[in-house]
C-alpha cells in the first residue's frame, strides 16, 4: 500500500501530514501527485470527499519549495480559483495546514467583506492566493495584485468554475498569467462540453479518474420518500428527531425555501441555521462555525454549500428539493460519508420532482431506495401545475373563462376564421347583425362598472342546503375517504 513518505514530498510537508495522522493518501493523491511533482498539467476527477485539495496542495507546496525566488511588490507565485467563498476558505485552510512548517505564505480573497483588509494583507509576502474570480478581478483592477509572474494556476470544482457564470472572469483572467505556467483542474464531475472548454487551459494534460465521473460514495446510504409539498415539513421535523442523527444539512433550492424552512423547523422546536448568497458573510461564517464546534446540529443551505463543506460527523444530508440539475445531487450528497466514513442522503420526491429523480438515477447509475409506498410514473416528466390561474387574463373573461367562454346563455363562440357581418339583416348568413362601432362603445359606457352581485333569496337557499347535506352524508363519506388512506411510515402525514 503506497504511503505518503513514498510519494517523495518534502519533509515540512510530511512532518505536518504526520502531525495531522495521515498516512495513507486516497486514491486520487496517489495517482495525481506524481505527474504534478513531474510538472505535468492534469485533469483530475474523482467523487467528492476524495481528497482532491491535498492531491493539489502537497505537490504544489513541494514544487515551490524546491525553486525559491524573490517576487515584485504585490505578486503572487500560484493562484487557486474557487466558486464560492467557503471553499476558498477551506481550501486555504489547508494550505495552511499543510505548508505550517514552511516559509510559504498564503491568503485568501472573496467578495463579502470589506476590501481593505485584504489590500493589506496582499502587501505583504504571498507565495499562494486563494479566491474568487470576482474579488480578484476587482484587486486587479485596483491594483492591489500582480499575476504577472504566476506559476501555478489551479482551477478547483472546475465544472462550476468553467461554468457560463464564471466563463468571462476565467478568460480574462487567463489573458493576465504567463502562458508559461502549470494547469491543474479538478472536479468531482466533468460533462463532455466542459471537458472540451478545459482542453483550451491544458498543455499535453494527464487525466486522472479514480471512479467513474458522477458517481457518488459507496458507503452513502441513498433513500428517497415520496411525499405532496405540503407534506415536506412535518415529514422534514419528523425525519431529523431520529436517535442516529449527529449534524445534517438540509439542501433547498431557494434563498427563500432556506429561509421558510429555518422557520417552520423552529415551530417544531428544532434549532437551524440558513445558510445562502442573500447572507452577509459574517451571518455565513457565524453559522458554519457553529454547524462546526457542534453547537447547531442542522443547517439549511442552497447550493452554495454543496462545493465547500468540510465538516467531519455529518451523518445526514436532506434534499427537501430535488436538484433540476442531477450532478448538483452528486456534490449535495457528498457533504457525508467522507473520508471513509458512513453516511444518508435521504431526498424528498414530490409528483412535480419525478423527473429529476429519473435523471439523478440515470447520471448516478444508482437506483435510490425509496421508503414507503412508490406512486405509479410512466416515466414522463410531469408537467408543473399551471402558476396564477386567475381570471382575468388576457383574452379571458372576467370569470375565468377562455375564449367562447362566459358567454351569456345560448350564445355560442363563433368558430375560428368565421368573420361576423357588420350591419347585415337579421338572419343574414345565419348571423345576427351586430350595431355599429359606436353604438357598441356606448353601451359599455353606460353598463355599471361594479354591477351589484348579492345572492338572490332562491340561491342562499341552495346553499343552505348543501352545506347541511356535506355536513351530513357528504361529511362522512369525505372522512372515510381520508381514514382509508394507507399510512406510509409517516410519509404522507399531513403538517397541522
Amino acid at each position: 500500500m503506497t504511503k505518503f513518505t513514498d510519494l517523495g514530498l518534502a519533509e515540512p510537508l510530511l512532518k505536518a501530514l504526520a502531525a495531522e495522522g495521515y498516512e495513507t493518501p486516497t486514491p486520487i493523491q496517489a495517482q495525481a501527485i506524481p505527474h504534478i511533482l513531474q510538472g505535468r498539467d492534469l485533469l483530475g476527477a474523482a467523487q467528492t470527499g476524495t481528497g482532491k485539495t491535498a492531491a493539489f496542495s502537497l505537490p504544489m507546496l513541494h514544487r515551490l519549495l524546491g525553486k525559491p525566488r524573490q517576487m515584485s511588490a504585490r505578486s503572487v507565485r500560484a493562484l487557486i480559483l474557487s466558486p464560492t467563498r467557503e471553499l476558498a476558505a477551506q481550501i486555504e485552510a489547508s494550505i495552511r495546514t499543510y505548508g505550517r512548517f514552511t516559509s510559504l505564505k498564503s491568503a485568501v480573497i472573496f467578495g463579502g467583506v470589506p476590501v481593505g483588509k485584504q489590500i493589506r494583507a496582499l502587501g505583504e509576502k504571498v507565495d499562494i492566493l486563494v479566491a474568487t474570480p470576482g474579488r480578484l478581478l476587482d484587486l486587479v483592477d485596483q491594483r492591489a495584485v500582480s499575476l504577472r509572474e504566476i506559476e501555478f494556476l489551479v482551477l478547483d470544482e472546475a465544472d462550476q468554475m468553467l461554468d457560463l457564470g464564471f466563463i468571462h472572469a476565467l478568460r480574462r483572467i487567463a489573458t493576465l498569467i504567463p502562458k508559461e505556467r502549470h494547469t491543474l483542474l479538478f472536479s468531482a464531475t466533468m460533462p463532455k462540453p466542459i471537458r472540451d472548454i478545459a482542453s483550451a487551459y491544458l498543455t499535453d494534460p494527464v487525466e486522472v479518474a479514480v471512479a467513474p465521473v458522477a458517481t457518488t460514495a459507496e458507503k452513502i446510504d441513498q433513500r428517497v420518500i415520496f411525499t405532496d409539498a405540503h407534506d415536506k415539513p412535518a415529514l422534514l421535523a419528523k425525519t431529523l428527531n431520529v436517535p442516529e442523527l449527529e449534524r445534517a444539512i438540509v439542501f433547498t433550492r431557494t434563498k427563500h425555501g432556506a429561509d421558510k424552512v429555518v422557520r417552520q423547523l423552529g415551530t417544531s422546536g428544532i434549532e437551524a441555521a440558513a445558510i445562502h448568497g442573500n447572507k452577509s458573510q459574517g451571518q455565513r461564517e457565524r453559522a458554519l462555525g457553529a454547524f462546526r464546534d457542534g453547537s447547531l446540529r442542522i443547517l439549511v443551505a442552497t447550493d452554495i454549500a454543496a462545493r465547500g463543506i468540510d465538516v467531519d460527523g455529518i451523518s445526514h444530508v436532506v434534499n427537501f428539493d430535488l436538484p433540476n440539475v442531477p450532478e448538483t445531487y452528486v456534490h449535495r450528497i457528498g457533504r457525508t460519508a467522507r473520508a471513509g466514513a458512513e453516511g444518508i442522503a435521504i431526498a424528498f420526491c414530490t409528483p412535480e420532482e419525478r423527473g429529476d429523480l429519473a435523471a439523478i438515477e440515470k447520471l448516478t447509475k444508482v437506483a435510490i431506495t425509496p421508503v414507503g409506498a412508490v406512486p405509479y410514473w410512466d416515466g414522463r416528466t410531469p408537467k408543473k401545475p399551471p402558476q396564477n390561474q386567475r381570471g382575468g387574463g388576457r383574452g379571458q373573461q372576467q370569470n375565468g373563462g377562455g375564449r367562447g367562454q362566459g358567454l351569456p346563455q345560448g350564445q355560442q363562440a363563433r368558430p375560428q376564421g368565421q368573420q361576423q357581418p357588420r350591419g347585415g339583416k337579421p338572419g343574414e348568413g345565419g348571423q345576427r347583425s351586430q350595431p355599429a362601432n359606436g353604438a357598441q362603445r356606448q353601451e359599455r359606457h353606460e353598463r355599471p362598472r361594479h354591477p351589484e352581485r348579492g345572492p338572490r333569496p332562491e340561491q342562499a337557499a341552495q346553499r343552505k342546503d348543501g352545506a347541511s347535506a356535506k355536513e351530513g352524508l357528504g361529511g362522512v363519506a369525505f372522512l372515510q375517504q381520508r381514514t382509508q388512506q394507507p399510512r406510509t411510515n409517516g410519509a404522507r402525514r399531513r403538517a397541522r
